[in-house]
């Protein structure tokens, strides 16, 4: 099983996921506190990848889920290792998840626009940039821009992550 329900066991080891260098440009950091309060709200949904039992090699944070608007929010996606392949086979999982399985219309999210590695991820899995969301997010006191992306199901169904999951 690529990902798998997050329990609250599994706080530390996505604290730690994202208080890495590679994460932590990119990702806010979360006290246990807030990733508690947020694990436990019905409308989000947190999924680990393990390599093994009790060491995590990445975490997705979904929210929306029970929104009317049926939009996905794919609020964060971290692995260990960056560059070697898990973040693609994640990302096209929670695409297959949100339009297969919880009938998402729309899966979006934000992206730091100088985080050029993840831009190119999303959009070649099929996501589209919808627009600037300008000085979104202050990282190390200096506000930064995110780009909001997002994909629609139909789109979903033609793109590179849907082609390995057709329609059921």
């Amino acid at each position: 099983m690529l990902l798998r329900p997050a329990r609250f066991s599994d706080l530390p080891g996505i604290i730690r996921l994202e208080r890495t260098p590679a994460a932590r440009q990119f990702v806010g950091q979360w006290s246990e506190e807030r990733h508690r309060v947020t694990m436990a709200d019905p409308d989000t949904r947190y999924l680990v990848s393990e390599e093994a039992p009790e060491r995590l090699q990445g975490y997705v944070i979904l929210r929306g889920i029970g929104e009317d608007s049926k939009a996905i929010e794919l609020k964060r996606i971290v692995v260990a290792a960056p560059g070697r392949g898990l973040g693609r086979q994640l990302l096209r999982e929670v695409a297959r998840m949100a339009f297969e399985e919880l009938r998402a219309h729309r899966l979006f999210l934000d992206v730091y626009e100088d985080n050029a590695p993840a831009r190119h991820l999303y959009t070649s899995l099929g996501f589209v940039v919808e627009g600037t969301m300008r000085d979104a997010a202050c990282r190390d006191g200096a506000w930064c821009n995110l780009l909001l992306m997002s994909m629609l199901e139909e789109e979903y169904r033609q793109s590179p992550a849907g082609q390995m999951h057709p329609a059921s």
